[in-house]
């Protein structure tokens, strides 16, 4: 999600670990970096753009960066399209499983049906939530729970224990606001969401971290064809790529300007699932 204006509604699930999502509790925009092929110090192969193009990800927005874990440990990762973050190994072994189809909003895999998801708070030195971020994490979880989604919530640092891993990592992105999760794998969610540089507004923190939530279950952008809710510049088609982009019954096939899932959003966020993201998650996980 980017950290702009709004966000958006597809309702998804992928078999690699995508990262997804900024926002911000201001109306500043903030414009992705760009690599290319011509980048002296941030070079993209050809190998990699060949096979996102493959899979019809847009690969006009890649960038290299190093993702950090709350255990201390580091990834070298690709962005993809602002929100996606992915291993080389994890583009390189892409393959299309299900099958790609041009229409919306749900990907191949899901996270297995009844499965109790243990989201973990991270309280840990350098990467903790403060209390604005855990208030929020609460109200994110309520969401869930409160259409029948099993979770089970804790803050600490046992993150053998978690499924879901919350962490704040506003040093490592100053100036940027928002969030970065990823797609279900083998059945279960992604593990790792990593938010930074959340204010004090308490609708845009519980979106945000509700937003997240939903990718690591298997939600997409609800406007992934357009990002129209995002400004001039971050706009155009994601793609349906490996995950798959399948059109959830009773949701609508145009864009939803109030979905907890658009790609950017403003300060007119409420925090809540609008009707067509329940009608969604309902369908996926009855």
């Amino acid at each position: 999600m980017k950290k702009n204006i709004f966000f958006k509604l597809l309702v998804l699930v992928g078999v690699l670990s995508f990262t997804g999502c900024q926002t911000e509790d201001t109306e500043t925009t903030i414009t992705t970096e760009e690599f290319s092929i011509e980048d002296s110090e941030n070079i993209i192969s050809e190998k990699i753009l060949n096979k996102l193009k493959d899979f019809y990800l847009n690969h006009n927005y890649i960038k290299k960066v190093t993702q950090t874990y709350p255990d201390g440990t580091s990834s070298n990762m690709y962005e993809v399209e602002g929100d996606i973050m992915m291993s080389e190994k994890q583009i390189m072994n892409l393959d299309i499983g299900g099958g790609i189809t041009t229409r919306q909003y749900q990907t191949n895999n899901l996270v297995n049906q009844g499965m109790r998801i243990r989201v973990l708070g991270w309280t840990g030195s350098g990467l903790a939530l403060n209390s604005n971020a855990k208030t929020a994490l609460n109200r994110a979880v309520r969401n869930f729970r409160n259409l029948g989604i099993t979770f089970s919530l804790s803050f600490g640092t046992n993150q053998n224990n978690a499924d879901i891993i919350i962490y704040d990592n506003s040093n490592a992105r100053p100036g940027a606001s928002g969030g970065k999760a990823g797609f279900p794998h083998n059945g279960r969610p992604h593990k790792w969401i990593e938010i930074f540089g959340l204010g004090t507004n308490e609708r845009i923190n519980e979106h945000v971290i509700s937003h997240e939530i939903g990718h690591a279950i298997g939600l997409r952008h609800s406007d992934w064809w357009t990002r129209e809710s995002c400004p001039t510049g971050q706009q155009g088609n994601e793609g349906t790529g490996w995950q798959g982009a399948i059109h959830i019954p009773g949701t609508p096939t145009g864009v939803d300007p109030t979905s907890t899932m658009r790609a950017c959003f403003d300060n007119s966020v409420t925090g809540e699932f609008n009707r067509n993201d329940i009608i969604a998650l309902e369908f996926l996980y009855p």
